[in-house]
C-alpha cells in the first residue's frame, strides 16, 4: 500500500469528491478509509475508529456481512451480468422482485421496478407519476409538490424537488412545475411554531393551499421522506404523513415516500411509512437493500398503480425509461441475501433501542454544552443536533468551529456526519450499546476541544 501523504497527494490531483469544492478537497485533504470489520472503520494512518455515519445511511448490517460478500461471489461466477430490457431477464432478479413483493406487502406495494441508486430511483418514480396520468387520460397532471427541507438525490428531476438551495442554485433552471411547502421542522419553521402537533397542522394547510393556488388537476405526485434525513432528521409529528396521504388521496394526487434512507429497519419500524401507518403510491428505495455492497434500487409500485399500467390497451403505458444496471443480476442476488439477514436479525428492534440510547445522550450533551441547539430524532437509528452560536437568537454555528469538534470527535474514536450546522449519526442497524456509548463519549471529547 502506498503511504498516506502520497495518497493524500494523489487524491487532491486527480479526485473530485461529491458534496464539496473541489479546492477545499486540495487544501484539507479527507480521511481515506483503506479497511473496515463489523461498525469500525480504519484509515490510512492505522487509526480506528466506530462509524456513526454507517457509510452514507447504507451500511445497516455492517461492513462484515458475509452472507452478502458470498452472494456476490457466487452470482459472479454464474452469471455476471445481463440486461433485463424487454425480452430478456435473469432468474435472481425474478426471485428478489417475488421478495420484496412479501416484504412489502404491508404497505400495499407489489411490483418493483429496478435502478442503479437512490437518486435513479427518484427520477423513476417522478416519471412514471406523469406516464401514470397520461395513461388515465389526465395528461395535465405535470407539477410535483415537496417539502422544503427534503432530499431526493441529484438527478434533475430529483433536485427539482429537493427542498434545499444547495442542491439546487449552481444547477438552476430546474425541471419547471415543482413545488414546495414548508416543512414540519419545529425548530425553524415561518409560522413560529414549537408545537409539534399544531404545527404538522399548519404544514398540511399550507399543503391544501398550495393545491388549491396551482389545481389539483396539474399535479402529478407530492413527494417525502418519512423522516428527512439530510436536512437534518427531522422527524414529523405521527399526524403529518397520514394528513398527506388522505390529502392526496382526496385530490387524485400519488404520494411518493422516498425511502432511500428509511426502508429496511432505520426508523425502528420495517418502513418509514408503515412507521406512521400509511400506504403510498410509489416507494424509492436504495441504499441498505444491498448493505452498500452493490449499486442498486428499487421503486416499490402499488397494486392500484401497477392496474392502471397492466390494464392500458392503448400503448401509453409502454415505458421508456431504465438503466443500463437495472435489475443487474449480481446486485439482485446481493439485494437477498441482505433481505434475508436483515430480517434474520430483525434490526429494527435494535435501532430502536440504541437510537433511543443515541438520542438520550444528545440530550445530555446539550444540558452540557450550549452550543446545541436543537435535538433531533427518536425514530429509530437517525439522529441529529443543531449546532448554534448562540441559543436566543438560534445563530447557526460557524464552519470552523463545527468541523473541529468533527475533528475532534474522530480523534477521539467515532466518525460522525457534519450536514450545515447538524452533526448527524446514522450508524449502522447492528450497533452494540458500549459502541453508542463510544460514540457519545467521541463527541463529549469534540464539544469540549472548543468549549
Amino acid at each position: 500500500m502506498k503511504d498516506s501523504n502520497f495518497l493524500k497527494e494523489m487524491n487532491a490531483r486527480s479526485v473530485w469528491h461529491p458534496m464539496a469544492h473541489p479546492a477545499d478537497c486540495q487544501a484539507n485533504p479527507p480521511t481515506i478509509v483503506t479497511g473496515a470489520q463489523g461498525v469500525r472503520i480504519t484509515d490510512v494512518d492505522g487509526h480506528e475508529v466506530v462509524d456513526g455515519v454507517g457509510g452514507l445511511w447504507n451500511v445497516n448490517l455492517g461492513f462484515s456481512c458475509q452472507p452478502i460478500k458470498d452472494a456476490i461471489t457466487a452470482q459472479l461466477d454464474r452469471l455476471p451480468y445481463y440486461s433485463i430490457f424487454r425480452g430478456t431477464t435473469n432468474d435472481a432478479v425474478i426471485q428478489l422482485a417475488e421478495e420484496l413483493r412479501d416484504f412489502f406487502e404491508p404497505d400495499g406495494l407489489s411490483r418493483a421496478f429496478f435502478t442503479s441508486g437512490g437518486s435513479d430511483s427518484v427520477e423513476t418514480s417522478l416519471r412514471l407519476a406523469r406516464q401514470y396520468h397520461k395513461i388515465r387520460g389526465e395528461a395535465g397532471r405535470v407539477k410535483f409538490l415537496s417539502l422544503k427541507k427534503g432530499y431526493h438525490g441529484t438527478h434533475f428531476g430529483g433536485a427539482s424537488v429537493n427542498g434545499n438551495a444547495n442542491f439546487r442554485t449552481a444547477y438552476e433552471p430546474l425541471l419547471a412545475g415543482c413545488h414546495h411547502i414548508p416543512a414540519p421542522y419545529t425548530y425553524r419553521n415561518p409560522f413560529n411554531e414549537t408545537d409539534p402537533e399544531r404545527l404538522a397542522q399548519l404544514c398540511l394547510s399550507a399543503l391544501e393551499d398550495e393545491i388549491a393556488f396551482q389545481g389539483a388537476n396539474t399535479i402529478a405526485a407530492f413527494i417525502m421522506e418519512p423522516v428527512l434525513g439530510a436536512g437534518g432528521v427531522i422527524p414529523p409529528h405521527e399526524s403529518f404523513m397520514p394528513g398527506v396521504r388522505d390529502i392526496c388521496s382526496r385530490h387524485g394526487i400519488l404520494l411518493i415516500a422516498d425511502e432511500v434512507i428509511t426502508a429496511f429497519g432505520r426508523t425502528g419500524s420495517w418502513s418509514g411509512s408503515r412507521h406512521w401507518g400509511v400506504q403510498p403510491d410509489m416507494m424509492c428505495t436504495a441504499k441498505a437493500i444491498t448493505n452498500g455492497y452493490f449499486p442498486f434500487g428499487a421503486v416499490m409500485i402499488a397494486e392500484q398503480v401497477a392496474q392502471v399500467f397492466e390494464s392500458d390497451e392503448t400503448g401509453r403505458a409502454a415505458i421508456g425509461h431504465g438503466y443500463t444496471y437495472s435489475g443487474h443480476p449480481v446486485g439482485a442476488a446481493a439485494a437477498i441475501a441482505c433481505l434475508a439477514e436483515t430480517i434474520r436479525l430483525d434490526v429494527p428492534t435494535n435501532a430502536a433501542a440504541r437510537g433511543a440510547q443515541l438520542h438520550d445522550g444528545f440530550k445530555s450533551l446539550m444540558e452540557k454544552y450550549d452550543l446545541i441547539g436543537d435535538v433531533r430524532g427518536g425514530e429509530g437509528m437517525m439522529t441529529a443536533m443543531e449546532l448554534v452560536s448562540d441559543r436566543s437568537s438560534k445563530t447557526p454555528i460557524d464552519k470552523a468551529t463545527i468541523g473541529k469538534i468533527q475533528e475532534e470527535t474522530y480523534r477521539a474514536g467515532a466518525m460522525v456526519r457534519v450536514s450545515g450546522p447538524n452533526i448527524i449519526l446514522s450508524p449502522p442497524l447492528i450497533l452494540s450499546e458500549d459502541e453508542a456509548s463510544i460514540i457519545l463519549s467521541a463527541l463529549d471529547a469534540g464539544f469540549a476541544s472548543v468549549s
